[in-house]
């Protein structure tokens, strides 16, 4: 009988949880946007933890700038908070922190888009036959 939820999942799902927390808490930089932490995924050695963001800009910041400029400051926080992670998550090893764009949301939005154009072209041209 298989187990619901692997092991790596349940990791994923804690480091994931406190990792939202520490960010919030503790990162100050400004070059930091609004981070969302949409998923962790922990490979089966428990040696790396990839975390996929999404960025929005905060007041005054540039869109186009404000996601490298956070993977960099979240990256570069990697030590720090993967060391604050193990001192809440008991395990032997904490994995490695690795921070990438999601690019799930972009893609959902061009999507969206493009499926509203569709509908409204076809909307035009039901009209035009009426």
């Amino acid at each position: 009988m298989a187990r619901e939820f692997k092991r790596t999942d349940r990791v994923a799902d804690q480091i994931q949880r406190d990792l939202a927390m520490l960010i919030q808490r503790e990162i100050k930089d400004p070059r930091l946007g609004m981070v969302t932490l949409s998923y962790v995924k922990v490979s089966k050695d428990l040696g790396y933890a990839d975390t996929y963001v999404t960025v929005m800009p905060l007041g005054n910041q540039d869109e186009a700038t404000v996601t490298p400029e956070s993977l960099a400051v979240l990256n570069n926080a990697a030590g720090f908070l993967r060391k604050e992670l193990a001192r809440g998550i008991k395990l032997r090893v904490m994995p490695q922190l690795r921070f990438h764009y999601d690019e799930s949301v972009d893609r959902g939005r061009r999507l969206h888009s493009l499926i509203e154009q569709a509908y409204q072209q076809e909307q035009k041209r039901s009209d035009s036959e009426e």
